[in-house]
């Protein structure tokens, strides 16, 4: 069973006498889960009995099919017109907690949109009705007087609570390091911890298809009518799903990607919960879902080359003003994007790419600044060494080398071998300081 904190706080908004709980939050965040939870809690069960009912809004189209499904749950015989007969009825029985799950299926298309509201708010008006809604995303639906306060969007799960899950399924016997190695994989969100717990002790019988719902629940999420009605909002989550520390609202505008309306196309991501702001403001996304898109959905080189050209015009100012006042502001810039940075060199360090001779530039600029900053080294050094006979470059080549030994990233069966290229490279500029800079004994330091 997943753990969930929230729960209490769920419990003293039924002090109420009729509250309207709305339980939000990304695909995969265990809304269901909460929502079952809660619907078998002793208080809750001592408090409605028999008259608690959970009713999946998956595969229904409208307003009428809901009506028709929920009264099914009561019991009541099938009828041509059912919202008045569902209506009339609970508004005479005894008090009642209904759980409508899933309900974005319903209300994302906006044709259906207008009459789920008005039903939600009729069923709002019978005071002894106690309403729990989950729906993927971050909006609730309007014409409701939602309990307040109001529940947050629910988040991944804290560290030791993500623990404590991990082992109820898959049973002790892992240590802590172990345990944190694999949630690294999962940001910690319910359904993914699940997901590998199972896949811990049955990989044939369970895993396929657990990892099959997490996908459909990305997949429902993409093809949600508040994603498509957006031009370039997938656009804009296949760039950040290639990002790991995410974007900033100015790094957003600075980048000058090739999509349109940069603000709706994050409203979107957003309102879907396929993205999330971080508590420095950073426009981010979770590992499952960065690594579905980059699998079905990935950023085309078109979409990546302007924001490779921002993080290029970074770096060289960076090395431009490193020791000056000036220059701080550019080091804490490139500091908050060490890992976007390395992705997207990943990308752009390729045989035969266009920005290849920029992109060794932007790596050894990059190792310089995790140097200087005695932060961990970043070398992206084996990516490219074996192009460099493409490239032929000596400036290039000898800071290259310069940064290998200052890094002390040296293999030592090469050593000899790059300290004779240093010296031929050097013959080329017939420049004290580049062989001062750049030459024995500079390269051990």
């Amino acid at each position: 069973m997943l753990r969930f904190p929230v729960n209490d706080c769920i419990l003293k908004l039924f002090n109420e006498t009729s509250p309207r709980i709305a339980i939000l939050g990304a695909g995969g965040m265990g809304k269901t889960s909460l929502s079952r939870v809660v619907l078998h809690h002793n208080e809750i069960t001592a408090r409605y009995g028999t008259n608690r009912f959970f009713v999946a809004c998956d595969g229904l189209k409208t307003q009428v099919d809901l009506a028709g499904l929920i009264g099914t749950h009561l019991g009541l015989e099938s009828q041509k017109y059912p919202t008045e007969v569902v209506l009339k009825h609970l508004s005479s029985a005894p008090p009642t907690f209904l759980v409508l799950d899933n309900l974005e299926t319903l209300w994302d298309p906006v044709e259906s949109r207008k009459e789920i509201e008005e039903f939600l708010s009729l069923l709002t008006d019978i005071p002894t009705l106690a309403l729990m809604i989950t729906m993927r995303g971050a909006e609730r639906p309007a014409h409701v007087k939602w309990t307040r306060p109001f529940l947050p969007p629910l988040e991944p799960l804290a560290q030791n609570a993500a623990q404590r899950t991990f082992l109820d399924i898959a049973d002790d016997g892992h240590s802590v390091e172990e345990v944190d190695q694999i949630l690294a994989l999962t940001d910690n969100i319910p359904l993914v911890i699940n997901l590998l717990g199972h896949l811990k002790t049955s990989l044939l019988s369970e895993g396929y298809d657990r990892k099959s719902n997490l996908e459909l629940s990305i997949s429902l999420s993409l093809s949600s009518t508040r994603m498509i009605s957006v031009p370039h909002a997938q656009d804009l989550l296949s760039l950040l799903s290639i990002l790991p520390d995410g974007l900033s609202d100015v790094e957003l505008k600075q980048s000058k990607f090739a999509i349109n309306d940069i603000p709706a196309c994050k409203t979107a991501l957003l309102r879907t919960s396929l993205a999330y702001t971080d508590d420095r403001k950073r426009l981010k996304v979770l590992v499952p879902i960065r690594e579905y898109m980059q699998n079905l959905l990935p950023a085309t080189d078109q979409m990546i080359r302007p924001l490779f050209k921002h993080f290029q015009e970074l770096l060289e100012l960076f090395d431009e003003h490193r020791g000056k006042i000036s220059g701080m502001s550019y080091a804490s810039r490139v500091a908050l994007n060490l890992a976007n940075i390395q992705s997207i060199l990943q990308n752009t360090l390729q045989q035969g790419h266009r920005d290849l001779v920029a992109s060794i530039y932007c790596a050894c600029h990059l190792s310089h600044f995790t140097r200087l900053s005695q932060g961990p080294t970043m070398s992206l050094f084996p990516l490219f060494s074996p192009l460099f006979t493409q490239i032929c470059v000596p400036k290039l080549e000898i800071y290259m080398i310069t940064e290998i030994f200052k890094s002390r990233l040296v293999d030592p069966s090469h050593q000899e071998d790059l300290e004779t290229r240093g010296t031929e490279l050097c013959s080329y500029f017939n420049d004290p300081d580049i062989e001062c800079t750049a030459f024995t004994p500079c390269w051990y330091y």
